[in-house]
């Protein structure tokens, strides 16, 4: 059996499962937050009962992450519904963006979108926030009301997004039927060279097999070239599968592994056993891909969707109105060193937004030291705009107040994961997708520019 197929057959205590089986599989988490949160508490109520108790109160992620640092009252008042269920369940994983527990959440325009404005349980974007807290874990299943679950996969488990329907039944129950997926095998050997970095792996696996090749499909990511490759990097990898249309995105479970998940399990006091899955001899893949990182170069997937691949040299022509770097995908601590590493000294030439995607991440990024300087402040003084309030942000466009978000035709050049028309703000905009270093080199020329000619 394939990773998944493992892991699926386990939850579903079955020997085995083939793909096309549908089964009932027991859910290890599920998570939610402030966009999805509201309506799958609706559907809990509807279908359970208004007096109805989640059926683990252990087992459910509460994170508010989204439409946070806003002054629209309808998105504010959507945090302010999770922090009225998790009161009445008695949720212990609630990362509230208030301290107050019987307070109401309203963001304070007058104080910007600069200066931090939440408590200190916040934790930041869902995706990045459920490894920091300790909630990943190998061999387990994940269930989020998000499309970008999937990124916890690079800790060799099965994440996956889904509605606030079957979320809904999966508080009540524990249990979801899902169909086995076939797999998809990418095999990476070697290793990245200088100035390129995950973000191309999966811009030039997406760009291989379309942005629907992998429909309902696992990825499955190994070979020696994983070996090279940080939890960041696999983090970045895994979020973006489902830009392929892929049901999920998973990782062989190796030493660097074990050491992220308990170190974080142990610090945040979650459950801290956990039985990974290895890969059968005999496995049965659908589709190989063998991608050798050593070959790799900078690449940018093209307005409109992330199948649109061409590589950063090849596009000097494009100029830009805007830079990005943010995000579950691109908003990680070792996105912005590299980021960082390239602008240092220099100054950007276009409006640049940096968004970290948790406040963990805010913090490291302004107590790391280079020659003396913090790497937020060898950003600020580049010229780059950035914010304390960890978050989605213009990620998904948003409200028109959203940091960053794109409220007039203009093109950028983001770290982030999905660039369909409208998903950053103005329907007439246009995003190409990057990794953090081809950001960083477009936002010092206006243009796109491929990384390699800064170092």
């Amino acid at each position: 059996m394939t990773l998944t197929e493992k892991i699926l057959a386990r939850a579903a205590g079955k020997a085995q499962v083939r793909a096309g089986d549908n089964v009932w599989v027991k859910a290890d988490i599920l998570m939610t937050h402030d966009v999805c949160g509201p309506g799958t508490i609706g559907v809990f109520k509807r279908e359970f009962g208004k007096q109805a108790k989640v059926w683990d109160r252990h087992r459910v992620v509460i994170i508010p992450d989204h439409y946070i640092f806003t002054s629209d009252s309808l998105s504010n008042r959507n945090v302010d519904i999770l922090r009225e269920f998790v009161k009445e369940q008695g949720l212990p994983y609630f990362y509230d963006v208030i301290d107050d527990p019987n307070g109401t959440w309203k963001f304070d325009a007058a104080k910007g979108q600069l200066v931090r404005q939440y408590g200190a349980h916040y934790a930041g974007v869902c995706h990045s926030a459920l490894p920091q807290k300790g909630h990943t874990r190998p061999g387990e299943v994940l269930f989020g009301t998000d499309s970008h679950t999937c990124t916890a996969g690079a800790f060799n488990e099965f994440a996956t997004g889904i509605g606030n329907t079957d979320a809904g039944f999966v508080m009540g129950t524990g249990k979801l039927l899902l169909k086995v997926p076939e797999t998809m095998h990418f095999r990476l050997e070697g290793r990245l060279q200088p100035g390129v970095m995950a973000k191309d792996i999966i811009l030039h696996v997406i760009g291989a097999i379309g942005f629907d090749g992998a429909t309902y499909r696992a990825m499955q990511f190994d070979g020696p070239g994983v070996a090279c490759l940080s939890m960041d990097d696999r983090m970045t990898i895994a979020n973006m599968a489902i830009e392929a249309g892929g049901k999920n995105g998973i990782f062989e479970f190796d030493a660097r592994t074990a050491e992220y998940v308990e170190a974080r399990t142990r610090l945040n006091g979650t459950k801290t056993a956990y039985e990974p899955v290895t890969p059968d001899q005999e496995q049965k893949f659908i589709y190989e891909l063998v991608v050798d990182l050593e070959k790799l170069e900078p690449t940018v997937a093209c307005h409109p969707d992330p199948g649109q691949r061409k590589l950063a040299k090849e596009m000097s022509q494009v100029k830009l109105d805007r830079a990005y770097i943010g995000s579950c995908t691109g908003g990680k601590t070792s996105d912005f060193v590299e980021f960082a590493r390239l602008i240092r000294g220099r100054k950007v030439v276009i409006d640049t937004f940096g968004v970290p995607a948790t406040p963990e991440i805010v913090r490291e990024l302004q107590t790391t030291q280079w020659e003396g300087k913090s790497l937020w402040q060898i950003m600020v003084e580049a010229g780059v705009m950035m914010t304390e309030n960890a978050g989605c942000a213009a990620c998904l466009g948003g409200p028109v107040d959203t940091f960053g978000r794109m409220n007039t035709p203009m093109k950028c050049i983001s770290a982030t994961n999905r660039n369909f028309p409208g998903r950053m703000g103005h329907k007439e905009s246009q995003v190409f997708l990057a990794s953090p270093a081809t950001v960083a080199a477009s936002a010092l020329t206006g243009k796109i520019t491929d990384p390699r000619e800064f170092l």
